[in-house]
């Protein structure tokens, strides 16, 4: 259903478009986390490594589709806030036309380079044919992630953030399903089906996605001149989506020299940050659908030249995660990190659960400050500021690295668990008063 955000109360039209979103990642997160339960639990902890090391691969190149498509949809929701929907379609259609292209070049460099990437990172040995195995699966599967996620944001760029819910559930309880076929009924101790069942389960999602958009979104029904490849609409698209691709690229980046140096602590250690990165990724994602909501709400009411409504809702959105922050996530982080971790691995593996119970009391303290940055990278993001978002990315490149070269080698994993707070509070201190100083230049345009 189209949703137009610039109209209406704005706590209700933040919770009914942001609840939709935290189920969908709900249970994104949810297979997420079942795959590494059962390759933890029926592969054994030496598969478990060799899928958390390729997770900062995964994000550098998975992250920057999502990042890509999701900048695509910008020009999207701001001509669908000013009322003009036949320019609306003209950026969508274009925006298909460049996913199709990324899609092609993304797919055949990471079948061409991985392996070279997993030895840079210093995968251990034992490990990195396992790893290989994982993620080039995963790899192979970028277009239908693509194909997925370019429609989900055009849905949610027109306001409606249930339809791509209801595929994604569907995805995830496909991929459950499958890898549980595959590993503990049939005994396919390999970490290659893992990736197979999640290639599968995402073609499901973006296929019955597109046949959804054909018959019930007329407005997304192009005519002749609207289909047309356009240099101009393209130019502005990429403007958009490039600098959000590679800032979620380049915040990968440092989570890829983190990792290369956590793999250096060996198999504990790089067991330890999966779990309690898994878990943390888990509790933060109400904070991450909050940032996604005022995406398109940004875009919407920029549209509209709605500014002073822009404000109220970063302050609404801002008071909603400074509360789920302390009172929600700090709290069960604090006080069950070490049982959480147990959901992972058998009890006998203290080690692994005394490092994730550290880690998770970290992050306790730190959550309002991914709320923050969620808040407003993503705010700058829908109000058309993207290279200002991909500049605070730089800064958590910064701090990642600081961490990887310096906290790692002076006090191993308990100073690699710091890599998260301190890129997350350098991009606050960037993102903050970037907003200040975007909302005052839109606020002269206007008077213009």
């Amino acid at each position: 259903m189209v949703r137009d955000m610039t109209k209406g109360r704005l706590l209700p039209i933040i919770i009914r478009f942001s609840i939709p979103l935290l189920l969908g990642t709900i249970f994104q997160q949810f297979y997420n986390v079942a795959d590494t339960i059962i390759v933890g639990r029926f592969i054994g902890p030496d598969a478990l490594a060799a899928v958390g090391t390729t997770g900062a691969l995964n994000f550098l190149v998975i992250g920057f589709v999502i990042g890509l498509c999701s900048g695509f949809c910008i020009p999207v929701s701001q001509r669908f806030g000013a009322g003009d929907i036949s320019e609306m379609r003209r950026f969508a259609a274009n925006a298909v036309y460049l996913c199709a292209f990324f899609a092609v070049l993304l797919t055949t460099l990471t079948m061409l380079f991985t392996r070279q990437l997993l030895q840079f990172m210093d995968v251990p040995d034992e490990i990195i044919n396992m790893s290989y195995s994982y993620i080039i699966f995963i790899f192979g599967g970028i277009p239908v992630a693509i194909a997925y996620n370019i429609q989900a944001c055009l849905l949610r760029a027109l306001g409606d953030s249930k339809t791509p819910l209801y595929f994604l559930a569907l995805s995830s309880l496909i991929n459950v399903g499958l890898n549980l076929l595959f590993v503990v009924v049939l005994g396919l101790h390999d970490v290659r089906y893992i990736g197979l069942g999640t290639v599968i389960a995402q073609s499901v999602s973006a296929i019955l996605c597109f046949i959804f958009i054909r018959r019930s979104y007329p407005i997304l029904r192009f005519t002749k001149d609207e289909k047309r490849f356009s240099g101009r609409h393209a130019k502005k698209l990429l403007s958009m989506g490039l600098p959000m691709g590679l800032q979620f690229s380049i915040t990968a980046l440092g989570s890829l020299i983190l990792q290369k140096a956590v793999n250096g602590l060996g198999t504990v250690a790089i067991a330890s940050l999966t779990t309690g990165n898994r878990i943390s990724l888990f509790l933060f994602m109400p904070l991450e659908t909050l940032g996604i909501t005022m995406a398109t709400f940004c875009g919407q009411n920029l549209g509209a030249g709605k500014l002073a409504r822009i404000r109220q809702g970063i302050r609404i959105s801002m008071l909603i995660q400074l509360i789920y922050s302390f009172f929600v996530a700090g709290l069960i982080a604090w006080f069950f990190g070490r049982g959480l971790a147990t959901l992972f691995v058998g009890a006998a593996e203290t080690e692994i659960i005394e490092n994730v119970g550290f880690q998770l009391r970290i992050m306790a303290l730190s959550f309002f400050t991914i709320g923050t940055l969620f808040v407003f990278r993503n705010s700058v993001q829908g109000l058309g500021y993207s290279f200002m978002a991909m500049s605070a990315g730089v800064c958590e490149l910064a701090a990642r690295i600081f961490v990887a070269f310096f906290l790692v080698e002076r006090f191993g994993f308990r100073g690699a668990v710091f890599a998260g707070p301190l890129s997350w509070l350098l991009a606050d201190m960037v993102l903050i008063p970037a907003y200040f100083v975007i909302m005052k230049r839109l606020k002269e345009k206007t008077k213009v």
